[in-house]
């Protein structure tokens, strides 16, 4: 499970400003459940392994069972997904059914269908409790369908059921930092450090909250534990070296942001963020050529991003580049527009 909520992570929430659940409830709001507000994390798969043995409880017909191992085993989600809930048919209110459905809703969530999956696993829960990893993938579906209303309670439950996991405190603590309620996410990332010293996405987090608290050094502080545990990882992640730097930036320390960025893409090539940061530093510094060649890396790694289209517009304005500059900015305008109408819509789609 550590590793599971390790991959979701790093970039479920970035810098950016901004209750009891029913099926009938999940069925009203599956449109709005198609676009988050932030970027997804990358895909959290539950081990196969673990899928595997769920299966092998079932004590089901050995020749289905195979089949189901099988399409898993080659990514045919699709194929075991249509075994799985035949065999749910044979008999919808047992048991048995409720483990079926929490597999289905596992093979669901491997398939990138997370509304799927979270009405499997409530519909398993209307017949029996839900296990302790079902349940916090069941929360990891909800947060990737940017329902944290709905993340949160299942949260709770498994943090009462295990007060001194900080998995489960560190992911509450995330809740609380998508709402703004910074104070209390410090205090349970406190926490967090406390039982888990090591793990390095809380400090960052700590330090994304202690930034839009204002307390700069505390800050700055944080993000440098995290970078220092965060070179310890087999696959370390770019984010806390992005967020570092943007403290960096608005402490005026350029060359050390700059190092920073240029270790993110060290770590991840292809982050747009990082490049649009690093256009952000070399601007500053006056490298105006090498800055638009960063911010037209990242505007190609992600087309639909808005900033980095303003600053290489104000870039081409200082390079005299009229007709280039009026371009970016109008594509900026544009996207922004598209962005704000997106979410008005989703707040007008959501549930009232």
């Amino acid at each position: 499970m550590q590793k599971l909520a390790q991959r979701l992570d790093w970039h479920t929430v970035r810098k950016v400003k901004k209750g009891a659940i029913t099926l009938t409830a999940v069925a009203l709001c599956l449109i709005s459940f198609v676009r988050a507000q932030v970027p997804v994390p990358q895909q959290d798969d539950p081990p196969s392994s673990s899928l595997s043995r769920q299966l092998s409880d079932l004590q089901m017909e050995p020749a289905r069972q195979a089949e189901i191992e099988r399409a898993i085993h080659v990514h045919d989600y699709a194929a075991a997904e249509r075994v799985l809930l035949e065999e749910v048919e044979r008999d919808p209110k047992s048991p048995h059914s409720a483990k079926v459905l929490a597999i289905v809703a596992g093979v669901f969530f491997l398939d990138g269908q997370y509304a799927n999956a979270v009405i499997a696993w409530k519909k398993a829960e209307a017949i029996a409790p839900l296990d302790e990893r079902s349940r916090f993938t069941l929360a990891m579906a909800c947060i990737k369908l940017n329902r944290r209303d709905w993340a949160r309670p299942e949260l709770e439950k498994l943090a009462a059921a295990q007060p001194q996991n900080p998995l489960f405190l560190y992911w509450l603590a995330r809740l609380d930092y998508d709402e703004r309620n910074y104070n209390s996410a410090v205090a349970r990332l406190q926490k967090v450090t406390a039982l888990a010293p090591k793990m390095a996405r809380a400090y960052d987090t700590l330090g994304l909250c202690f930034d839009y608290l204002g307390k700069f050094d505390e800050a700055v502080k944080n993000y440098n534990q995290a970078v220092d545990l965060n070179r310890l990882l087999p696959k370390p992640s770019p984010w806390p070296h992005v967020d570092l730097a943007i403290s960096l930036i608005a402490l005026n320390q350029l060359a050390d942001a700059e190092k920073n960025l240029r270790e993110a893409i060290g770590y991840d090539s292809r982050l747009p963020q990082a490049r649009y940061q690093l256009g952000r530093v070399l601007e500053m510094q006056g490298a105006f050529q090498a800055a638009a060649e960063s911010l037209k890396t990242a505007i190609a790694l992600a087309p639909e991003y808005p900033e980095p289209h303003y600053l290489l517009g104000r870039i081409y304005h200082r390079l005299g580049n009229e007709p280039l500059s009026k371009a970016e900015i109008g594509r900026f305008q544009q996207l922004k527009k598209a962005s704000e109408g997106q979410a008005a819509r989703a707040t007008e789609l959501g549930p009232k």
